[in-house]
């Protein structure tokens, strides 16, 4: 029996070492990152910035506990609230937990206002984790699967649609806090049309709701702006993200404003690891170099770059039906049932790229390409998928 549970079907390949935004398996072979890790390693493989800083905090402290002050908590705290406008930070291990979180402030916050079932509202394609809580969130039938019975207070509507959710507060008075992706990503790089968050938010203002956006993948520049609800110019309830924020280093961090900032007292929530010095100290290095000089508007540039060149090599095919997301979040939506295949066919061409919700090729690069490299994607993904539909006819 295999030491290492079958909770992965992994494909034949294992990496070695990085850089930039290459990776190497065990037989030397190059592969072009086009993944990332699916959004993790944002500043690529062996960042130097990065790579210091852990060396740096490893070699003076990586655990104390939560018991105690920690230096580069508060370091990472101030300069995530700084760049996002939030009031406050909770620091965990990943995505999940901070979801975790998000969910418990939400509780705690219709328990105060005497609300008995505190209920959130969750959308369809949404994916927030595999947790009891954040798998109750999540809209995908196959994960849930096999693990009822899953837990009450939630409510789901169709993403992108404003009326749904108001139907469904109207419906409900035990609802206090809409969750949501501000860009799907498991779902299928489903990007919402401009007025959906600024409507969201509106609903939450009339109804005295929290909104809180789930940003574990969107954040930390993956769209261009530090965080994807800055394009629509408003504020959320709570935040949360993860992935970017460590790259590789696991981390992630629920934030607050306003009237949730101040939900959880001492005693209401915790982490041993969470905001330990060592994923803090990697943390401070990402926000720093993805704050620094051009690389958002860089990131923006890239991805734009890359949607127009997969357009072009594909010579007006009707293969791809949809160019989706914003910045370096990119989905092509195929002219297929399922193209799940394609990982497969990409990893034998050296390239590495992601299928997500059955036909949707998902292109989370890092932001530290060259042209070239971009271009190398773009070349590589339309040729993959130029062939995919030639064995298909």
């Amino acid at each position: 029996m295999h030491p290492i549970m079958n909770t992965y079907g992994r494909l034949p390949v294992t990496f070695t070492h990085g850089k930039g935004a290459y990776v190497y398996d065990t037989e030397g072979k190059a592969y072009l990152d086009a993944l990332s890790g699916i959004a993790v390693s944002g500043l690529g493989h062996a960042h130097p910035a990065v790579t210091s800083a852990i060396r740096e905090q490893a070699e003076n402290l990586v655990h104390t506990s939560n018991l105690y002050g920690i230096g580069r908590q508060q370091e990472l705290a101030e300069k995530l609230t700084k760049v996002s406008g939030m009031d406050n930070v909770f620091f965990s291990n990943s995505g999940a937990e901070a979801n975790e979180a998000a969910i418990k402030i939400a509780r705690k916050y219709g328990n105060e206002k005497g609300i008995s079932l505190p209920t959130i509202i969750v959308m369809e394609g949404a994916f927030h984790g595999r947790t009891m809580a954040t798998l109750t969130a999540t809209a995908n039938k196959a994960a849930q699967a096999g693990f009822g019975p899953l837990l009450d207070g939630f409510v789901r509507v169709p993403y992108n649609d404003l009326q749904a959710v108001k139907n469904a507060v109207a419906a409900n008075p035990n609802i206090v806090a809409v969750l949501v992706e501000p860009v799907q990503g498991e779902g299928g790089v489903g990007t919402p049309a401009a007025d959906y968050l600024p409507g969201l938010r509106q609903i939450c203002n009339e109804h005295d709701m929290l909104l809180m956006l789930d940003e574990i993948q969107t954040g930390n520049g993956r769209t261009g702006t530090y965080f994807a609800f800055q394009h629509s110019g408003i504020l959320p309830d709570v935040l949360t993200t993860a992935k970017g924020l460590g790259n590789g280093v696991p981390i992630g961090a629920c934030l607050a404003s306003g009237k949730a900032a101040n939900v959880l007292q001492p005693g209401n929530h915790g982490s041993t690891y969470g905001g330990n010095p060592l994923a803090c100290a990697a943390g401070v290095a990402v926000v720093d170099t993805i704050t620094s000089g051009n690389m958002l508007a860089r990131i923006s540039e890239l991805g734009e770059r890359i949607r127009a060149g997969v357009k072009a090599h594909l010579n007006d095919t009707s293969y791809v039906t949809e160019y989706r997301g914003k910045g370096l979040m990119i989905g092509l939506k195929l002219n297929t049932e399922n193209a799940s295949t394609l990982m497969k066919e990409a990893l034998q061409d050296g390239l590495l790229i992601n299928v997500t919700a059955m036909n949707v090729v998902r292109l989370l690069p890092p932001f530290i390409l060259s042209d070239e490299e971009a271009d190398e994607i773009s070349i590589r993904v339309a040729a993959l998928i130029n062939r995919f539909f030639a064995q298909q006819a």
